[in-house]
């Protein structure tokens, strides 16, 4: 029997998880894999889940999606729980287990630059990825962050993930801040919306952005110009991506090389035809 597995979320065409799990699966010798990206929103997400067979393994989650699934899983792992969001469906024994995998990205994107103990964090934005992040410090034994927003009222949902983590979170709005005193700097903002804050990053040693394309970002220009080390985007996506396969197949040590480079290669692919 063929498996299958596939990202969803609105909008699709752009995610890279299609050549990441490919990439891993050819690394593997998986022959009998087929993973796809499919357009689905939240409406559609019910009817979507209550009709996948059994080939399927699993399933990545993008926006708007994240959140919109806990009601409709049979399990979620404690993990999961606290940050409120899945990005991963693993189905076993005709069950729907969610997962999060963007904190283990974030951690092990870090990791890859050294860092590894950051003594402070500061995390720019309020969404899913933020709360990802903050589970992401925890791991890196960090008990407190800031979290600057650009609207003070809408931080409440970070703050509660915050409370389930015990993180004790400071919460700031941009407006008058000024450069952030921290040794890590975490960008969960989308792309575009940090450019205006890149002197915030004067000083600090380490820089975090989300955001993979286009790459390198302002942020991440700013930083390196300060002498910082910068971690991108991309290097969470392909980690999470590697995790999910490991989670979806049972294996384990998946290699990370061949699936960062089959995403880099599509990266290279559309860069040539928007030319």
């Amino acid at each position: 029997m063929e498996r299958r597995a596939a990202v969803l979320g609105s909008p699709i065409a752009h995610s890279l998880s299609p050549a990441l799990h490919r990439g891993a699966y050819q690394a593997l010798g998986l022959t009998g894999w087929r993973y796809d990206a499919v357009e689905c929103d939240e409406e559609r997400l019910p009817g979507l889940l209550a009709g996948m067979g059994p080939e399927w393994a699993g399933l990545s989650l993008t926006m708007p999606l994240k959140r919109a699934v806990l009601p409709l899983l049979d399990s979620v792992s404690e993990l999961a729980v606290a940050v409120g969001g899945v990005n991963t469906v693993v189905f076993s024994g005709g069950a729907r287990h969610g997962e999060n995998t963007d904190v283990h990205g974030i951690v092990q994107a870090l990791a890859e630059k050294g860092v590894t103990a950051p003594r402070s964090a500061a995390i720019l934005g309020g969404g899913a990825t933020a709360a990802s992040a903050l589970a992401a410090l925890r791991e890196l034994g960090l008990r407190e962050a800031l979290l600057v927003v650009r609207d003070r009222a809408r931080a409440g949902e970070t703050e509660r993930v915050a409370d389930r983590l015990g993180v004790a979170l400071t919460v700031r709005a941009f407006a008058g801040l000024g450069a952030l005193d921290a040794e890590l700097v975490v960008s969960t903002l989308p792309p575009g919306a940090a450019d205006e804050v890149a002197a915030m990053v004067r000083g600090v040693p380490a820089v975090f952005d989300v955001v993979y394309a286009p790459w390198p970002t302002p942020l991440a220009q700013a930083a390196d110009a300060a002498g910082a080390t910068v971690v991108g985007g991309y290097a969470m996506l392909v980690h999470q991506a590697v995790r999910q396969v490991e989670l979806y197949t049972g294996r384990t040590g998946v290699p990370v090389a061949p699936v960062r480079a089959a995403g880099e290669a599509e990266i290279r692919r559309r860069a040539a035809l928007a030319r």
